[in-house]
């Protein structure tokens, strides 16, 4: 094994150390005799003997037959080969890489702080970890970055692969090497390599681009180029992928793995954006997994690791493919069982002095505090501790694995929470919260991962036990908000909405106590709204969308969940217009309030709106970015996603499915398909957009801003086409017509709400509103 270590001084060192992993077989003897027969005339180097270890799905010891590896690169092939041949048997510890391993073996995870003696040949004799994974202010080395990224804008180029000067930053040096002359610029991108020798390569958009054409331009011009430290080994290539997860196609891109240094890619690094190195880092100690590795895996993987390493301490067999089937349910019980979380409809329309409460870490919190894991379930000793609903109980006597692996992470995450808010420091504030992001990333997916077909330690009754503590959770605090005089909104999963009129900071506090109380998790005031909007859904007016909503809390705070400006697919001038409208309705404090600032809101709008149809946004501000559901070729249809994916492959552009795609609307109603759109990167300065198209979802994204008060599309639409019709000096800057406003809108006094819906019920097509 080759294991780099950065010293105090900043400088690399590569030092070797030995390693024996194994995996395990189990099958009848006379199987088990044949394996070691197949291994002894192949003349590995292994050796071979009988083992026993406890296997969690069957919850005992069962023997086995060890094969120790003496070569830790001929692990995998070893344990595959033998796959192949006896197919039938059951393998265990057999895909674990063995960088994983040697963590494991000696209690090490990346930049982890470690003392080392070694010998004249650099052999370390002895490594002792002087850290702690659970540490809150570990310190990390100060790593050297490269930064290389192509000239100009951020799209993609492998939708537009044309020559493009290259950025290489050190420091606060940025040097910019001209693609004219291949050769001349791999010759300067090599001198600097050599002189700066980074610990870390950041790119933009280097998996899938940059890196294959320095590569190919290398071998092309005979240049060498010392990516890696470790000039033994090759850059590692690992081909792209699509595969289908969670009702969606997903794309991974091609990755190049370095030796003795790193490259990531953030264009190719899960929720790089989100949590950025910080977080990679923080899971990479968690997780034992090579950050390279953690920096284009999601969050699952991480978790999975995580529980794989406290079965490999716990000597639990891990299983290479799970064969645990699903328990036998009648069907009235899977009725029951399967419902998932607990959703209360909101109540549509725009809301006072409304608290939000948030249960922490909800379904983590119910796996550590309930020990929901799959070995602990329907046990054969406490079979009185039953699961709320379901036939099910739990072990009180035995730690499940499950919650074992993710106390820690609970713990660690409540106090980086606690820590951002405290500290004065805003760069440290900042790394406190990307921690927090990563964890909270990592512990929703625990919760899926126990439900997960193909997790290693997944079991179904496992999820739908936490799913009924979850709406027993939720059902209790309702109950208790309503005895305490407050009235429910709206609920989902792990947060209800309440509000009661006047009510007094200690009410607040009294309530989420008495709820965490009550149901033994713990749970936190979010916040309180000065006003809180619940659109209706654009299918049925009549229904809210469980998480789609905006509001204002008390402290200034602007909240949006499932509105336009947080969707991917929203152009960006429609983003940053929905935006600059919220924070004028967000100065307002009142329902009152809210309604005078919609004279400036549609004002505003019209602003935007004006330039929108003046034809005066560029085109990267309304590119509209989706993700292909199928293979180009395989489309029937000319729906827009189709059209521009075509167009790639007439370019020679090769996409796959799940790859994302931007592109712009030149003209929706166009009668060739192929003038309807074009993708963002073969656009030029002599087209249009649609403005009537680009208009209307214009026109949407503030609808959702006031369809909460009753104002609808068509009467918006209305609105604005009034107001452009008439010449821009002598526009009447008013909001729309009081009279054609909803009934009762306008109304100072609040009388029975049973009077509003009363009346509301007794005309035809009027809605109650609030």
């Amino acid at each position: 094994m080759m294991v780099w270590v950065i010293d105090a001084d900043s400088r690399a060192h590569c030092f070797t150390d030995t390693l024996t992993p194994s995996f395990f077989v189990h099958g009848t003897a006379r199987e088990l005799h044949t394996v070691c027969a197949f291994i002894a005339s192949a003349r590995w180097a292994v050796t071979m003997r009988r083992a026993s270890r406890h296997d969690l799905f069957q919850r005992r010891e069962i023997e086995l037959l060890e094969i120790v590896v003496c070569d830790p690169t001929r692990f995998l092939w070893c344990a595959q080969t033998v796959k192949r041949q006896f197919p039938d048997l059951a393998y265990y510890n057999a895909d674990i890489s063995p960088a994983q391993i040697y963590y494991y073996e000696r209690n090490l995870f990346p930049l982890a702080r470690v003392e080392i003696e070694t010998d004249a040949s650099q052999r370390i004799l002895e490594i002792e970890n002087r850290d702690s994974q659970w540490a809150l202010d570990y310190e990390l080395p100060s790593l050297r970055l490269m930064t290389i990224k192509l000239e100009g804008d951020a799209m993609n180029p492998n939708h537009n692969p044309r020559p493009r000067p290259l950025e290489i930053s050190v420091e606060d040096t940025t040097r910019v090497l001209i693609a004219d002359d291949p050769r001349e610029m791999l010759i300067r991108f090599r001198e600097i390599l050599l002189q700066y020798d980074p610990d870390v390569i950041l790119s933009a958009w280097g998996d899938s681009f940059i890196l294959p054409r320095l590569l190919e331009m290398s071998q092309r011009y005979g240049v060498p180029l010392p990516l890696n430290r470790d000039a033994e080994r090759a850059v590692e290539f690992r081909r792209a992928r699509s595969y289908f997860s969670y009702g969606r196609i997903v794309h991974k891109t091609a990755s190049h793995l370095l030796f003795g240094r790193w490259h990531i890619d953030c264009d190719n690094a899960f929720l790089m954006d989100d949590y950025a190195l910080d977080g990679i880092f923080e899971l990479a100690r968690l997780s034992q997994l090579p950050v390279q590795r953690v920096a284009r895996v999601s969050t699952g993987t991480c978790v999975s690791a995580m529980e794989v390493a406290t079965a490999y301490h716990d000597q639990i067999l891990i299983p290479v493919v799970k064969s645990e089937a699903e328990d036998w349910q009648t069907a009235a019980h899977f009725v029951t069982a399967d419902k998932g979380g607990l959703i209360f409809q909101p109540i549509l329309g725009l809301h006072e002095g409304v608290a939000e409460l948030d249960f922490t870490s909800m379904f983590p919190t119910i796996m550590e505090k309930f020990n929901l894991s799959a070995e602990t379930l329907n046990c054969s000793c406490c079979a009185h501790h039953r699961v709320p609903e379901l036939a099910f109980w739990t072990c009180q006597k035995k730690r499940g694995l499950i919650p074992k692996t993710i106390a820690p992470l609970v713990a660690k995450r409540s106090h980086y929470k606690r820590l951002a808010k405290t500290t004065t420091d805003r760069a440290q504030q900042e790394i406190y919260k990307r921690r927090v992001s990563c964890l909270k990333w990592a512990l929703v997916t625990v919760f899926g991962y126990t439900g997960y077909k193909n997790a290693r330690f997944g079991k179904i009754e496992a999820h739908e036990a936490i799913n009924a503590y979850g709406r027993d959770a939720l059902l209790q605090a309702k109950e208790l908000a309503e005895a305490r005089g407050f009235n429910l909104l709206h609920a989902i999963v792990d947060a209800l909405y309440v509000q009661k009129k006047n009510a007094r900071a200690d009410e607040y506090t009294e309530l989420t106590r008495a709820i965490g109380e009550a149901t033994k998790l713990p749970i936190e005031l979010e916040g309180v709204y000065h006003w809180i909007a619940f659109p209706p859904s654009r299918q049925d007016a009549h229904l809210g969308v469980a998480n789609r909503y905006f509001g204002v809390f008390t402290n200034g705070e602007i909240k949006t969940r499932g509105i336009e400006a947080r969707r991917h697919d929203t152009p960006l001038f429609i983003k940053r217009a929905q935006t600059a409208m919220i924070e004028i309705l967000a100065q307002a404090k009142t329902r009152a309030e809210f309604r005078a600032r919609m004279t400036d809101v549609l004002n505003l709008a019209m602003d935007y709106l004006d330039t929108l149809c003046a034809g005066q946004v560029p085109f990267d501000q309304l590119a509209i970015t989706q993700r292909l559901s199928r293979d180009p070729r395989a489309y029937k249809t000319n729906h827009l996603n189709a059209i521009v994916a075509r167009q790639h492959l007439e370019s020679g552009v090769e996409l796959a499915a799940g790859e994302s795609i931007t592109y712009v609307i030149l003209d929706n109603h166009a009668r060739v398909p192929s003038d309807r759109a074009r993708p963002l990167e073969q656009l030029d300065g002599f087209c249009a957009y649609d403005a009537e198209q680009y208009a209307n979802l214009f026109v949407q994204s503030v609808t959702t801003l006031f369809s909460s008060v009753g104002v609808t599309a068509p009467l918006l639409e209305k609105h604005f086409t009034a107001q452009r019709a008439l010449p821009q000096p002598k526009r009447a800057r008013v909001p729309l017509a009081r009279n054609e406003l909803p009934l009762f809108e306008w109304a100072k006094q609040q009388p029975d709400l049973t009077q509003y819906i009363t009346i509301c019920r007794a005309v035809h097509r009027i809605e109650f509103d609030g």
